[in-house]
């Protein structure tokens, strides 16, 4: 149990912000598994949600799919929505949206699937039933709503596959410097 609830803990070594924040994220999550569970939980979901969305200004729906090593840069106006799913050794920096496209008919899109070792600037808005590969880097203020396959570098509006990357069997974000902050 504390394995899990620590998973993202080295990911963010001296950003406690962030490590408090995925703590009581990953305190939260199993209670998206379990009816009973939520409702017994109900009063940590609500401290959840007043103490990370309203105080710490970061959307991350306690029933969202992320992968361990989570990586959250400079924690700050992160919006997630709840239905995404995130892969495993993932770097976000603030002022990013992940999120779905209200169509016309007024019915919403699926949300992103993103990969493993992707590492997303700040002020980038990823919407839409798309998915993103592995080992992607995605530039500051890129809007994404387009696939991006893996191996790949994305920058602009909207985002464009600008350099492949050759594959990498495993790698810390937060140790590259392809995208500055």
């Amino acid at each position: 149990m504390l394995s899990y609830l620590f998973q993202d803990w080295n990911a963010n070594k001296g950003n406690i912000k962030g490590q408090l924040v995925l703590l009581l994220f990953r305190l939260g999550h199993p209670a998206s598994k379990n009816k009973f569970f939520r409702i017994l939980w109900l009063p940590y979901l609500v401290f959840y949600k007043i103490v990370v969305e309203w105080f710490m200004c970061i959307e991350l729906p306690h029933w969202t799919t992320v992968g361990k090593n989570f990586y959250l840069g400079h924690g700050h106006a992160l919006v997630v929505n709840g239905c995404a799913v995130i892969g495993d050794n993932c770097f976000f920096r603030h002022s990013t949206t992940v999120g779905n496209i209200r169509k016309e008919d007024g019915s919403y899109s699926d949300s992103p699937i993103i990969g493993n070792n992707v590492e997303v600037g700040s002020n980038v808005c990823i919407i839409g039933g798309i998915h993103i590969g592995n080992n992607v880097r995605i530039g500051a203020g890129s809007v994404v709503v387009k696939d991006i396959p893996d191996n790949s570098i994305a920058v602009g509006n909207p985002a464009r596959v600008i350099k492949t990357l050759n594959p990498v069997k495993q790698e810390l974000p937060h140790t590259s410097d392809m995208v500055a902050s």
